[in-house]
Formats: C-alpha cells, structure tokens, sequence
C-alpha cells in the first residue's frame, strides 16, 4: 500500500441532547496534535447534520461521544445514513459510556471500535491511524 500524501481528516460530533463536551475537546486536541485535520461539530448534533457534515467535509472518520445513554438509536440511523449517502467508507469510531453489553450490537451496525473512558488517547490515534482506508 502506497503512503498517503494527505492527512487524516476526522468528524468529532455530539450526538443528541448530552451537553457535555469536553472527552470529545480532549479527543479533538489529541487526534489535531497527531496530524490529523479535526472537523469539530459542537454539542446537540442529530444524525443528519453528523452525516451531511462527514459527507461535506470528505472525511475519513467520524467520532461520536455519546454519554446519553442513547448510541443505541444514535448510532444506528447514523450507519444507515452514511450507507444511504454511499459514505459507509468512514470509519466510524465511538466513544463515551457505553455497556459492555451494547457493544457487540453497535458494531454490528457498523462501529468499527469502542472508546471508553480512561481510553489512553494515543491507543485512538493509532486505531484511526491503522484503519482509515488509504486516499493517496
């Protein structure tokens, strides 16, 4: 595979009615401080203007924080979305609190990894590093 000549462009949204923000700041400074061009989509996200952004932007990755409790109706019409846009070529990374029980469904859908807190942020970089797929 040929080195890639542009760096990794990543979404980090907010989904739904959580408001609060500052894993998904941390996560946005760590991926920015790794070369990584970060999109950053602010708080009270829905699906759509997460999708629409990821398209408009072309990017490589989509990060979701989710503390709500709500990734199991969040994160699904978000997958199904991206498939509708023809974009299921983004990676698509979770984080937040998520129950080891809700993990094997969400990946299902189309998560490729799960970010709990205490995450150490260099095992993020190198997951997003490794999985995006090639644009050169």
């Amino acid at each position: 595979m040929s080195e890639r000549t542009t760096p990794i462009r990543v979404l980090v949204a907010k989904p739904g009615l959580d408001g609060h923000d500052r894993g998904a700041k941390v996560i946005a400074r760590a991926l920015r401080d790794a070369g990584m061009e970060v999109i950053y989509t602010g708080l009270r996200q829905t699906p759509e203007m997460i999708v629409h952004a990821a398209v408009q932007e072309d990017v490589d990755c989509i990060g979701l924080s989710i503390l709500s409790g709500a990734h199991n109706a969040i994160v699904p019409r978000v997958t199904a979305l991206l498939r509708e846009r023809g974009a299921d070529d983004i990676l698509v990374v979770l984080g937040g609190t998520i129950p080891e029980q809700d993990a094997e469904g969400l990946k299902a859908q189309g998560v490729a990894a799960i970010f709990g807190p205490g995450t150490p942020l260099e095992k993020v970089v190198e997951f997003i590093r490794e999985n995006v797929k090639s644009r050169v």
